[in-house]
């Protein structure tokens, strides 16, 4: 799996950085799930080799217009392109009116079917390599993370079973394992009960805005990354009097420590921190902050980068 990061500031873009909006791409490399839309989301799209046709489903985690105003014109892109497919699109109740009213009052009529789910009652969203899940966060909005599992990662066939059941040997395992469907005897055999995982599924949690690290500790057990904002520092919260519902690099990464989580990626970065590290605040700041509570893989995100999370279940940038 992979994580490739669309935009990386909070609350408003930067020069350097737009606003939030992450890529979530499955081990194939081809099908892919987007997390949070902000504005210009598509604009950053055509730095990367992501195509709209490929998009599985979108999930927003809260409605602030940072995470996804930049939806209606995605969408209405993904129609341009020639997108056929339904679209699953997963974002809180009170913003299903605003993206039909975006789309009916600007005249934009989608070739494909878009089709909307309430965030709040989700119970889960499946495609045939991804399970998503949602874990509530706290924000001065409600606001959602969404865990995202593997489902049978590199599928082998169940030999024994095959055997048992009496499928004969020859071209008929050869379709099965490549998940069709076959018919022996007059009996439709279905492929997925005879495909058994060949290594653990991997899990990456991709937060919203959350003043709340703790809220994440059953979820992150066992989980190969944390994505999660890190909006200030601990001398920045503390000039300002208030947080505004997010956390410091601090509480990341002390929740990350404890927790055992491997891999950090740290995103939505207030745009007061600079990428000169000779101006103050920088974001090596940040980076500065989290180093010293945690120990695990460490990553501070950054536009249009990708990482590769492995099998030996270490996240590295792909250069």
């Amino acid at each position: 799996m992979d994580l490739l990061f669309l935009g990386t500031s909070s609350g408003v873009p930067t020069k350097g950085r737009n606003v939030s909006a992450t890529a979530v791409i499955e081990a194939s490399g081809k099908a892919w799930y987007l997390v949070d839309c902000g504005e210009g989301t598509q604009h950053q799209l055509l730095h990367t080799p992501l195509s709209m046709r490929d998009l599985r489903a979108i999930f927003i985690t809260h409605v602030h217009g940072d995470h996804c105003f930049g939806l209606p014109g995605l969408l209405a892109s993904a129609g341009m392109s020639g997108r056929s497919e339904p679209l699953d699109l997963i974002l809180p109740l009170d913003l299903h009116d605003w993206v039909r009213q975006s789309l009916a009052v600007s005249q934009t009529f989608l070739p494909f079917e878009l089709r909307l789910h309430a965030l709040e009652t989700l119970e889960g969203w499946s495609s045939a390599h991804i399970h998503v899940s949602t874990i509530e966060l706290s924000h001065r909005v409600p606001s959602y993370g969404y865990v995202f599992a593997e489902v049978n990662p590199d599928p082998r066939l169940d030999l024994e079973r095959l055997q048992a059941d009496g499928i004969p040997r020859g071209p008929l395992w050869g379709d099965l394992a490549q998940g069709r469907d076959v018919t022996v005897e007059g009996r439709l055999i279905n492929a997925r009960n005879y495909l058994r995982p060949s290594r653990p599924g991997r899990r990456i949690i991709v937060c919203g805005d959350n003043d709340n690290p703790e809220l994440l500790a059953e979820v992150a057990k066992g989980a190969d990354v944390l994505v999660h904002e890190a909006t200030f520092t601990l001398p920045v919260l503390e000039s300002s009097r208030t947080n505004y519902g997010h956390s410091t690099a601090a509480a990341v990464a002390q929740f990350a420590e404890a927790a055992g989580v491997p891999n950090l990626v740290l995103t939505h970065f207030s745009a007061r921190y600079q990428n000169n590290p000779q101006r103050s605040p920088s974001i090596d700041d940040v980076r500065q902050e989290a180093a010293a509570r945690y120990s695990g893989q460490l990553i501070l995100a950054a536009d249009l980068r990708r990482y590769h999370l492995g099998r030996d279940a270490l996240l590295a940038e792909v250069l």
